[in-house]
């Protein structure tokens, strides 16, 4: 099946120019559920206490295994964390702690609360000098004998560079250190069993870092279901993995959609080469751990294992049940166009059960337009990019009932590119690590339900829950910005949010954006929700305004930095919105003034307003509850040095005000100029000078100058626009404040320019750009206003 043309966004990459010094130390230091805290006798990790996210009553998803952090367990082994600086080893762990063994003999030791036959571990092995992967192996030890030696590796994680990101050593940011394996101890283990995870051997890895084990009591196999086909024994698929059994899979599928009868895979390990195409056809396993599809193509490693609808150009497929299997990849690396995920295609009236995806590049990547999708009761694990991504014009679907843990993006996200996303429900989801992006987002979209989920450990670069008119296709033009009612309920938020190194500030846990253009026509209800222990701030509004804002019975317990950051206008209720344990005394920060409005309904509001709101400058340290105390290290992706930009009395007048322009390219919008951020920009429609940007001020100041900036990054070079400077008190009759004139910049003055007006009473302050040498429209990155 030919693959459609594919366009995945460039995130806000994380920044290529860590230190090579941090990036030195990693490598070398290189049924409900519920985690175990046990009391801690002399050989215990005795890891600080955190929240677990694991086991929060009525929300999340309800898992089949019992969790044991490592940081709680009986060790002769080091705790490293608490820390969440990115790029250090605690700082990807469950909780930011974990325990490293380096020597022979070391171990970590759980002690069962429930019998068990399984066991699912996180853990972390250093990368080789080739960016390649190192293969070890660690014991299982029973109440002090050897159980077995279980293989581990390091090949599918260890990612360098920016984004997408490569498999070089050399290159500077590492990160995605984790990975987990599975393995059935052959009998069930009764409770108070001690299961050892200890090192035999440092030949072939010096260290291996243990985070967590899930204990579970995996059920008998699914027996075949009357009617079946068998892909075996009626096709002769190869249960052992030695041959291709792709064609084998396929002809099954073909005659169980012909002759409308369930196709059965039976206990095995299969090798799938490329995709399984299935359409109106049930494909039905003996259940995760028995039936297992894996593979990729020994020569084209744009081929993988992955069982896929029809494209929607194709005609899309519908009526498929995928149920009781698992699908475990082989990808290593991330490229954007390879569709090399586990599921994929256009799958409508379809249910996805009971599926254990790992090791693909995302677990469900779906391209509509399509409607009526459910994803339930499944595990996704150790993706390269999102876990699940409805995209293009998915409507009526449904992702409930399913943990995520150590994605490569996005855990969760919808994305309504070109093609409304329209009443997509994520609910009662468990979403952890995703080690960039956010845990929960939905880019645009209609009518979006996101409740009764719990969203911990946010990396970097995004929040626990984002929603945003942000990446392409995103615009009510299309009918694609977010609209109608959005819908975030009953959601818990843990250590979410973290710092953005493009931005060298912090995103909050729970984040809007209106890169693209404003939120305007949404109603966002956020209720009934915790957001505990933010990294950084616990509610956050950034690039272009997002109205229609409610907030009602949220807790807020502890927060790095403010209780609200706010970088852009909008407008918002709170009602019994109660804050405490927020790092900074003044807990707002609100550089936009009156552009940000608050209503406060009923008296039950507590904690977290404060009038003024702090307007620094400066981006403090994060003080976190666990990890990071007040007094603990700072992140160094904060900056904390004054600000460099002219200090006016009143510092710049225009970041996070209502702006406007004559045009703009894509989603190169005007509120890019004001959001604080020299890396985001402007751009006008192109070939059509002229073109202006206008900035409302709010009110009327004496403004005596502005300064005008493109991004500093060399490929910028230098450049000179033409520009003429008018001013205007009513928006109305504007008069000039300067003449028309060539403004140069350039990379070694960090694409700067001043330009001094004569201090005139302005409100609305426009730029009119004639001319750029540079290229074919008008460009700026930031429009600062100051006034004497």
């Amino acid at each position: 099946m030919t693959s459609p043309p594919r366009r995945r966004l460039l995130r806000r990459g994380v920044s290529a120019s860590l230190s090579a010094s941090l990036a030195l130390a990693t490598v070398v230091a290189g049924t409900a559920a519920v985690v175990v805290m046990s009391a801690a006798p002399a050989a215990m990790a005795a890891g600080v206490p955190a929240p677990s996210p694991i086991g929060i009553p009525g929300r999340g998803a309800t898992v089949p295994f019992v969790e044991h952090e490592a940081e709680y367990a009986a060790t002769n082994g080091t705790l490293i964390g608490p820390n969440r600086l990115y790029g250090s080893l605690p700082s990807e762990a469950s909780g930011r702690q974990a325990v490293t063994l380096d020597a022979v003999g070391e171990y970590v030791e759980f002690t069962l609360t429930k019998p068990a036959n399984a066991m699912t571990f996180r853990y972390s092995l250093p990368d080789n000098s080739a960016g390649t992967g190192r293969d070890a192996g660690i014991d299982v030890r029973v109440n002090g004998s050897q159980l077995k030696n279980v293989p581990v590796t390091s090949k599918y994680g260890w990612y360098y560079g920016g984004y997408p990101f490569n498999n070089n050593p050399g290159d500077t940011n590492p990160h995605h250190f984790y990975d987990e394996t599975r393995t059935m101890f052959g009998s069930t283990l009764a409770t108070g069993t001690k299961v050892r995870l200890q090192v035999s051997s440092t030949a072939q890895s010096p260290t291996f870092t243990i985070d967590l084990a899930d204990f579970e009591q995996v059920a008998a196999p699914i027996g075949k279901p009357s009617g079946a086909l068998d892909v075996v024994a009626d096709f002769g698929a190869d249960p052992t993995g030695a041959a291709d059994s792709t064609a084998k899979f396929q002809a099954a599928v073909a005659a169980g959609q012909a002759q409308n009868r369930t196709v059965y895979i039976p206990q095995g390990n299969f090798e799938i080469r490329d995709h399984i195409v299935v359409d109106q056809v049930t494909l039905a396993g003996a259940g995760p751990w028995y039936s297992v599809l894996k593979g990729r193509h020994p020569t084209d490693r744009s081929k993988a294992v992955g069982v896929y609808g029809k494209y929607a150009n194709q005609g899309g497929s519908s009526n498929v049940t995928l149920k009781d299997f698992a699908i475990m990849g082989d990808i290593r690396e991330r490229v954007d166009n390879d569709q090399v995920n586990a599921i994929g295609g256009a799958l409508s009236n379809s249910v996805i059960d009971n599926i254990w995806m790992q090791h693909t590049k995302c677990g469900a990547w779906v391209d509509g337009p399509m409607n009526n999708l459910t994803i339930k009761n499944s595990r996704i694990l150790d993706q390269t990019a999102d876990g699940v991504n409805f995209h293009y014009g998915v409507t009526n679907s449904t992702v409930t009932n399913t943990f995520v843990r150590n994605t490569g993006d996005d855990g969760l996200a919808m994305w309504a590119e070109n093609i409304p996303n329209v009443n997509n429900k994520f609910t009662f989801n468990t979403v952890i690590l995703p080690i960039l992006a956010n845990n929960i987002v939905t880019y645009g979209g209609k009518d979006i339900t996101i409740s009764d989920n719990v969203m911990s450990d946010t990396i970097t670069n995004g929040g626990g829950l984002h929603i945003a008119n942000r990446y392409p296709g995103v615009n009510s033009g299309q009918g694609t910005a977010v609209s109608g009612t959005h819908t975030a309920a009953r959601n818990t938020l843990i250590r979410a949010g973290n710092n953005d190194f493009n931005w060298q500030f912090g995103v909050g846990a729970v984040w809007f954006s209106g890169l693209n253009e404003p939120i305007n026509n949404a109603t966002i209800n956020i209720t009934d929700t915790e957001i505990l222990d933010s990294s950084y701030a616990a509610i956050h509004l950034i690039e272009g305004a997002t109205n229609g804002l409610n907030f009602k019975n949220i807790k807020i317990d502890g927060a790095g930095t403010y209780a609200l950051q706010i970088q852009a206008p909008g407008k918002a209720s709170f009602e019994n919105v109660k804050a405490t344990n927020i790092a900074q005394s003044n807990k707002i920060h609100n550089c936009v003034g009156a552009g940000f409005q608050i209503t406060q309904v009923g008296s039950g509001n507590s904690g977290w307003y404060s009038n003024p709101p702090a307007c620094t400058g400066v981006w403090p340290a994060p003080q976190w509850t666990n990890g990071g105390v007040p007094g603990g290290p700072v992140d160094p992706g904060d900056p904390t040095d004054p600000p460099t930009d002219p200090p006016g009395d009143e510092g710049n007048l225009a970041q996070g005000r209502p702006v406007t322009a004559t045009g703009q390219v894509q989603s190169y919008g005007p509120g890019n100029a004001v959001d604080g951020n020299a890396d985001t920009y402007w751009e006008s429609t192109n070939n059509a000078f002229p073109q202006s940007i206008t900035v409302d001020l709010g009110a009327a100041k004496n403004v005596d100058r502005l300064v005008l900036k493109l991004p500093p990054a060399a490929a910028w070079g230098t450049r000179t626009q033409t520009l003429s400077v008018s001013g205007s008190t009513d928006n109305g009759t504007y008069t000039s404040l300067k003449a028309s004139a060539g403004v140069t910049f350039n990379p070694s003055s960090a694409n700067t320019a001043t330009v001094t007006l004569p201090g005139t009473a302005t409100r609305y302050v426009r730029v009119t750009v004639t001319g750029n040498t540079g290229w074919p429209a008008a460009q700026l990155s930031e429009l600062e206003v100051y006034a004497d």
